[in-house]
């Protein structure tokens, strides 16, 4: 890794912040270019996000990524938004502008459908999709979906309330549904996507009958860690086209990477191993 006075910063703001990839990422592009630069995990506490943002241009950062819990509380403290990250109500990017405004965008959706397209390539979006969860991640997939073409999303999530308040503001492509008719709401489906944290690492496993999903339907878990989840095992048993959610993480940071390094980064095989070492 080059790293001189002149060096381009970013960094990854969360809390906590010590489990997330994107350092990995973005230092495999940085070292792979040959940048004179460096990306940081930066701890913050939500209590510090403002005085943290602020602070970027004054320690020449050129943007930061946004993770859990401030890419909700970040739409009020950037100078200007994409209409993307005003539609999802949450920022994942933020960029430094030459004046020292600040950016926001959301990158979740442009990864998520861009790892689906890449691995799953005979999706096809005519077909209805059934959508676990109603949080962040979620309203990010409700967006990219809706925009590649997407009639009908069936979402269900825990909290009955939350679902309904998504499909109240996406409109009539989505169409909230209870959750305990999650295993019904498979049938004739073209994908099903788990957006909840169900089957991570130390959360509660994901109680789902694949039985009624059709058979060429794709599955996608936004869960990496384990990187292979129970519902991907599950899937896959069934000769189901599977996709983790490593790949999405990986894809969303391409704009940012690009906007504060100025090189395009690609989304290989070699970065994907890498990436997952450890996982």
């Amino acid at each position: 890794m080059i790293l001189t006075g002149a060096a381009r910063l970013a960094g990854v703001m969360g809390w906590p912040v010590a489990h997330s990839r994107s350092p990995r990422i973005h230092g495999y592009w940085l070292e792979e270019k040959g940048i004179d630069g460096a990306y940081l995990p930066l701890a913050v506490r939500p209590e510090n996000l403002d005085a943290a943002l602020a602070a970027l241009p004054v320690l020449g950062f050129r943007g930061c990524n946004l993770t859990a819990p401030h890419k909700e509380a970040a739409l009020a403290r950037t100078d200007t938004l994409s209409e993307t990250a005003r539609r999802i109500g949450a920022v994942n990017t933020v960029t430094v502008a030459d004046d020292g405004a600040l950016h926001g965008d959301n990158t979740d959706g442009f990864g998520f459908v861009s790892h689906l397209r890449q691995e799953a390539q005979g999706w096809e979006p005519a077909l209805p999709v059934a959508m676990l969860g109603a949080g962040g991640a979620a309203r990010a997939v409700v967006d990219a979906l809706s925009a590649a073409g997407v009639a009908e999303i069936r979402l269900l999530n825990r909290t009955g309330e939350r679902a309904a308040a998504l499909a109240e503001e996406a409109g009539e492509t989505v169409r909230p549904l209870a959750w305990e008719r999650r295993a019904e709401a498979l049938a004739d489906c073209g994908l099903l996507v788990n957006t909840t944290n169900l089957g991570q690492v130390g959360k509660p496993a994901l109680d789902l009958d694949l039985g009624r999903l059709p058979a060429d339907a794709v599955v996608y878990d936004l869960v990496y860690a384990p990187l292979e989840t129970d519902l991907l095992k599950a899937a896959r048993t069934r000769g189901h086209a599977t996709v983790d959610g490593l790949g999405m993480l990986i894809h969303q940071a391409r704009p940012g990477f690009a906007a504060w390094f100025g090189a395009e980064a690609e989304a290989t095989a070699a970065l994907r191993s890498f990436a997952a070492e450890g996982l």
